[in-house]
């Protein structure tokens, strides 16, 4: 039995906050575990330009699971976005970066709609929904 992951990024979330909850997410994947990296949280409420708007998404968010990511991770972060630019010539944010990292790092599904994850995955084994 193979056991199903799927990490969530903010190009997603805000589309699917702006809908309602995070249950419509939880709906469309039933019992799959859904993950948010903690820089998508950061994305989400930095796009939140009314105060409402800010309130309402922190706590949509507050039940949101977000990945533990330990010192290591972000030692790990560093050097992926490095060898994606110097080995694979792809300037990567460190968003984008850290939440390709995370779903690397959970061998989960990747749900976005960003082009650039597409990108990664043709050089690391960076699975997309």
């Amino acid at each position: 039995m193979s056991f199903v992951v799927v990490v969530v990024d903010a190009s997603v979330l805000i589309e699917h906050l702006s809908i309602g909850p995070l249950e419509v997410l939880r709906k469309m994947f039933g019992d799959v575990p859904l993950f948010v990296p903690p820089l998508v949280v950061a994305e989400v409420l930095s796009g939140a330009n009314d105060p409402f708007e800010r309130v309402l998404m922190g706590e949509l968010l507050e039940e949101a699971p977000v990945i533990k990511t330990p010192l290591a991770h972000w030692f790990d972060l560093g050097n992926f976005r490095r060898d994606l630019r110097q080995k694979h010539g792809l300037n990567v944010s460190l968003p984008d970066a850290h939440v390709a990292q995370c779903a690397l790092e959970l061998n989960a599904t990747l749900l976005a709609r960003d082009g650039i994850f597409q990108r990664i995955a043709e050089h690391y084994p960076l699975r997309l929904a």
